[in-house]
């Protein structure tokens, strides 16, 4: 079969991108056993240059976010597929890569899982983010490749159930192609993020990722439920965290997401409805007639203990939060605040929209909030350039925001404030 990477030109990546089917070398063997796995990783130690990392997880169809397909590829070494279920431990193979720099795409979604397998890079360059800070108005995988190499890739298995044994041929062909060009992504976008002065940035927010530790457990995980604004009452929103406790047991145990044990609208439904019996529950959306009398006496008995619980211990309307209130309180609580933000809101935009980056990447909403609410005392550029390092700002965002920030701050007049 001819190679689409050897007949494509300049005008035909311009005019239209040209499809990507088959990896240059094939669809490589799936390596699911300790013995094959020692000859990947001398395949990739001895290998040279950035390694392109994805991984494939089973999200809405596994409990969790654990891997289920590992792809890598190296010069020198091609591409591997392993399977985490058959070589859960990737540590050898984490040990061959030190020092090398690993590309993916959103990093973030990637690395707790591949960290799980005993994996984390020491440096790492993620294309989704470069992208972000080159202005590309699309950053999914697909666009980035098409807008910048001029090749489109296969789109039809993001979404398909990973943990599926043996994984379909066309899965794998598509898994191989998510890594094929990463390392070519990976060198165009450094080049255009060194055109447009961005570079430095770039490196020091991929630095951050690679050494941030790994993300602590969310509290009070249950409060994000689907629906959770029409729960009002402390009762009802006992009901739904007792039903998602629940839930999050029998999905564990089962191996199974736990949308596919309960939805999220029928645990808002039975909080806000408050059935008193299995016959009251069952007759309720989500709890319908192909529900067993065993499920739903489970879940009428996480109903039964929402309505036993002594007032003390029914959860707040809100979780505990050590940062400013909501900023729609502001104007409110404390209108030179909601002034403050205002303005440092406008000033932020407007140098994101001349940097050609979201004003996310530029600096974080959040930091922007808390240094309005809680500005420091002296309002100088370096006050302000102090207080946002303190809130884990990296040094190219400070530099850019401080000044405008301080100008923001020190706008309010002093009997505002």
């Amino acid at each position: 079969m001819t190679d689409a990477r050897e007949t494509a030109t300049p005008e035909d990546e311009v005019a239209a991108p040209v499809p990507l089917l088959d990896p240059r070398e094939g669809i490589p063997p799936v390596t699911a056993d300790p013995e094959a796995l020692k000859e990947v990783v001398a395949a990739f130690a001895a290998g040279s240059g950035p390694v392109a990392v994805d991984a494939e997880r089973a999200s809405g169809y596994r409990y969790g976010q654990r891997a289920y397909l590992v792809q890598l590829r190296r010069a020198g070494a091609g591409t591997a597929l392993i399977d985490p279920v058959g070589c859960p431990d990737l540590s050898t193979l984490d040990a061959a890569l030190r020092g090398t720099e690993w590309v993916l795409h959103a990093a973030t979604q990637d690395l707790p899982c591949l960290t799980e397998l005993g994996m984390h890079p020491t440096s790492l360059f993620d294309t989704e983010l470069a992208g972000r800070l080159a202005g590309f108005p699309r950053v999914g995988l697909g666009a980035m490749v098409e807008q910048v190499l001029g090749f489109a890739l296969e789109k039809g298995h993001s979404a398909v159930d990973w943990s599926t044994r043996p994984l379909p041929e066309p899965w794998l062909r598509y898994a191989a192609l998510d890594v094929e060009l990463l390392v070519d992504l990976r060198d165009a976008l450094e080049e255009e993020l060194r055109t447009q002065g961005k570079l430095d940035w770039a490196l020091q927010e991929f630095a951050a990722i690679a050494a941030a530790p790994p993300p602590a457990p969310r509290v009070d995980p249950w409060r994000r439920t689907s629906g959770m604004h029409k729960v009002r009452r402390r009762r009802q929103i006992g009901v739904v965290r007792e039903l998602w406790l629940a839930r999050d047991r029998a999905a564990r145990e089962r191996d199974v997401s736990p949308g596919r044990v309960l939805s999220d609208a029928a645990i808002v439904t039975a909080a806000l409805e408050n059935p008193p019996n299995v016959h009251a529950l069952a007759a309720l959306p989500g709890f319908g007639h192909r529900m067993g009398r065993r499920q739903l006496d489970q879940w009428q008995a996480a109903v039964d203990r929402a309505r036993g619980l002594p007032e003390r211990e029914l959860p707040q309307p809100t979780a505990a939060y050590n940062g400013p209130p909501p900023p729609r309180a502001w104007a409110d609580k404390d209108p030179a605040a909601a002034a403050r933000l205002s303005a440092a809101r406008a000033a932020v935009t407007g140098l994101a929209e001349e940097l050609n980056l979201p004003q996310e990447n530029l600096i974080t909403p959040d930091t922007v909030r808390r240094v309005c609410w809680s500005p420091p005392g002296d309002r100088s550029p370096e006050a302000v350039a102090e207080a946002l390092t303190a809130l884990g700002a990296r040094p190219w965002q400070v530099q850019l925001t401080s000044p405008l920030l301080s100008k923001a701050l020190s706008a309010v007049p002093a009997a505002e404030a």
